[in-house]
């Protein structure tokens, strides 16, 4: 018995880690903790002067008949005859009690409970949490190529990671187009990218591949290529909508708009985090890129070669293609690259859903001094809206680095792994499960945050977009 445990100890290693972090997860609830102590904001509900102000998360434009609210009305419901008519102090009056007062609100379990698409993002989070550890775990044992398939484990990460994917994707479409969780041209925007996406796949996994990324893809067959180019559009148009809630949560976290408020823009730590998570993020993209990252690898002349380059353009040329790393160490480089900045990104992850939630704030703020009289349904909604949706925008930030994470994970793994599984190769093509593939998705990941955040926030820059 111990011979035989002892000979599994690779894959019962992986299962008794997965069953333990699945239930330190459900039992201390460290999803919902992760998103313990994050402000929101809510309009009150007046009571009349008796019994003072409460505070209330309700749909704008609800009734108020039956439920305590006598004399309550909002002041666009007013018609401008009776706005002409009241005195001076009664429009102060009406105007302190009614619209003008917003609640700020710590977040508990008790309230986040209460949140829409809060079962789906505990799931996604356990699940990716458990495969990544698995996959880590899978990098520090001491496995050998001769070793069997059930006694090196490798199944175990390999599918807990497929899975989490496939969790990632179907939860992804769903939220992209929930109805009222993101504007309708938005979603319009999403579909053109995946079928721009969808063409650029095809492109790029041609026969005669895109020389401008350093990418080492091997020949994909028909299936295959079609089947990787789907998952390149598909995230094309899942990640467009929240690299611009990111790029808004950006302009606002790090005060843009130069409104010198403290309750909206971030501490010197949070703005640190989303200056340093941008600029790693554009840098990751960048050095996958084949011009730019030959000024990084050492291309070991020999010594004829540098004599004559020496001879004809001096000693300054005897730097060139003589610094920097070797290619083995460069790839590495990369690597650790998109690590760094998909953990970044996860520790930004709470400014972001901050400055979402502070957006909110500023719609309300820029209403309420925008006249004497100001008409804040608009922003009475969109408070609402952004209690509501805030677990479903935690998923779209959590998203993007998980998705990079387990790529990056998959990489480690040649595709020929899955030639065990003949019924999930009969489903999926395991060519598209190879090395260079995964890190390419991981970097795509990368490349839709980056390009999509700079260019919305260079709209934002020349007031072509801007946020209310």
């Amino acid at each position: 018995m111990l011979q035989l445990l002892l000979f599994y100890k690779n894959p019962i290693l992986h299962i008794s880690l997965s069953l333990s972090l699945a239930l330190i997860l459900t039992v201390f609830k460290i999803p919902i903790l992760f998103l313990y102590g994050i402000h929101t904001y809510i309009h009150p509900d007046s009571l009349g002067r008796s019994n003072g102000v409460r505070a209330a998360i309700r749909r704008p434009g609800s009734s108020n008949t039956g439920s305590g609210l006598d004399g309550y009305q909002s002041l666009s419901s007013k018609t401008s005859a009776e706005l002409r008519k009241r005195n001076k102090s009664k429009e102060k009056v009406d105007f302190d009690e009614n619209n003008a007062q917003i609640f700020r609100l710590k977040l508990d379990g008790g309230n986040l409970k209460s949140r829409l698409y809060i079962d789906q993002y505990c799931v996604a989070f356990t699940i990716s949490f458990i495969a990544l550890s698995c996959l880590l775990l899978h990098n520090y044992l001491n496995v050998s190529e001769e070793s069997g398939f059930l006694e090196s484990g490798i199944f175990v990460p390999i599918l807990l990671a497929i899975l989490a994917l496939a969790v990632w994707v179907l939860l992804l479409l769903k939220i992209t187009f929930e109805r009222s969780a993101s504007r309708r041209s938005e979603k319009q925007f999403s579909l053109v990218l995946g079928v721009l996406g969808f063409f650029i796949g095809l492109l790029i996994f041609s026969e005669d591949a895109s020389p401008i990324l350093d990418f080492n893809f091997v020949s994909l067959g028909g299936f295959a290529s079609l089947f990787v180019a789907a998952l390149i559009g598909c995230l094309a148009g899942f990640l467009f909508i929240p690299a611009t809630k990111g790029a808004r949560s950006f302009w606002i976290g790090t005060d843009q708009l130069r409104c010198n408020l403290s309750m909206l823009a971030c501490g010197w730590f949070g703005r640190m985090i989303l200056y340093a998570n941008n600029t790693l993020i554009i840098f990751v993209v960048l050095i996958w890129v084949s011009p730019l990252a030959e000024i990084f690898v050492n291309t070991n002349y020999t010594s004829s070669e540098r004599s004559a380059s020496t001879s004809k353009f001096g000693n300054a040329v005897k730097l060139v293609g003589n610094l920097g790393l070797l290619q083995s160490n460069f790839s590495n480089f990369r690597r650790w690259c998109l690590l760094v900045s998909s953990l970044l990104q996860i520790v930004a992850l709470r400014s972001n859903l901050q400055m979402y939630l502070n957006e909110a704030l500023l719609s309300w703020y820029q209403r309420l001094h925008a006249s004497k009289v100001p008409d804040l349904d608009y922003s009475r909604a969109k408070v609402f809206l952004h209690n509501h949706y805030l677990c479903l925008v935690a998923l779209q930030f959590l998203a993007p680095p998980v998705l990079v994470l387990l790529f990056l994970g998959l990489s480690q793994f040649d595709g020929q792994c899955l030639e065990n599984f003949p019924w999930l190769c009969s489903v999926l093509p395991c060519s598209a499960f190879d090395k260079e593939v995964a890190l390419f998705m991981a970097w795509w990941v990368a490349f839709l945050w980056a390009i999509i955040s700079s260019v919305v926030l260079l709209l934002h820059r020349h007031c072509i977009l801007y946020v209310s």
